[in-house]
């Protein structure tokens, strides 16, 4: 199954200095049909506007995934932690036994980001912080930026406790990429630039086409396609237990 989520049905909140879509249920924003995706909880489309940002606060038992997508987000928390993250680049946060953070854009231009919360299958563990650059290029496929999943660290991924993975891809126009997924696990999967379309490997169905910010959630498939638009698309995808 690859259902499309456009950008236009998930919900939003505004205010004088943020500009927020969220994927699934956050905040004041309700669906009992969008309350998650396997083990991924939250999926934020965040804007901040210049000099302002989120003031301290508290996280708890939760894996929390910064993709910096335009500009760069400083971050502070109560570990002494501090370190700035920019575009194209990711952070995790290990909300563990308890951490209390603040996330501002420090820039003189919007930040923008996406936001991922992924159950961690470990509770209780010590809070953590740390930030990583990724170089990406087209032509080469997904990359693994995030993961708790056999492997992963070997292939340079920050960790996570969770089983599950954070990848990115920039896709020339035109170009496939094919990802395989493991039997009973989903993935979740957005262009932050790009437009693209995505099919079963099987070749059962249709393939579905995705403009730049759709979700598209995919379950009960064991390998997808991926083809970019007529543009240079970048992807990210989330695959975690179903």
């Amino acid at each position: 199954m690859i259902e499309l989520r456009p950008f236009a049905t998930i919900g939003s909140f505004r205010n004088e200095w943020l500009n927020a879509h969220h994927h699934f249920s956050f905040g004041n924003y309700h669906d009992r049909s969008r309350m998650g995706w396997g083990a991924l909880r939250v999926w934020n489309d965040d804007e901040i506007a210049p000099h302002t940002g989120f003031d301290p606060h508290p996280h708890r038992d939760m894996e929390i995934i910064t993709f910096i997508r335009q500009g760069a987000i400083t971050h502070k928390d109560n570990l002494g932690n501090h370190g700035i993250t920019r575009a194209g680049d990711v952070q995790v946060m290990h909300a563990g036994t308890g951490i209390t953070h603040a996330e501002y854009n420090e820039e003189d231009e919007a930040t923008r980001l996406f936001q991922i919360w992924i159950m961690p299958d470990r509770t209780g563990v010590a809070p953590g912080w740390a930030s990583r650059e990724f170089p990406r290029a087209t032509s080469s496929g997904l990359h693994i930026l995030a993961g708790g999943r056999p492997g992963d660290a070997e292939a340079g991924a920050l960790p996570l406790y969770a089983d599950a993975a954070v990848l990115a891809a920039r896709l020339a126009p035109g170009e496939r990429a094919t990802y395989q997924i493991a039997e009973g696990r989903a993935a979740y999967l957005v262009a932050p630039v790009g437009s693209f379309t995505v099919a079963s490997a099987s070749g059962v169905g249709d393939p579905v086409h995705a403009e730049p910010r759709d979700g598209l959630a995919i379950s009960n498939e064991r390998a997808i396609v991926i083809e970019a638009g007529p543009s240079e698309t970048e992807l990210v995808l989330v695959d975690v237990r179903g």
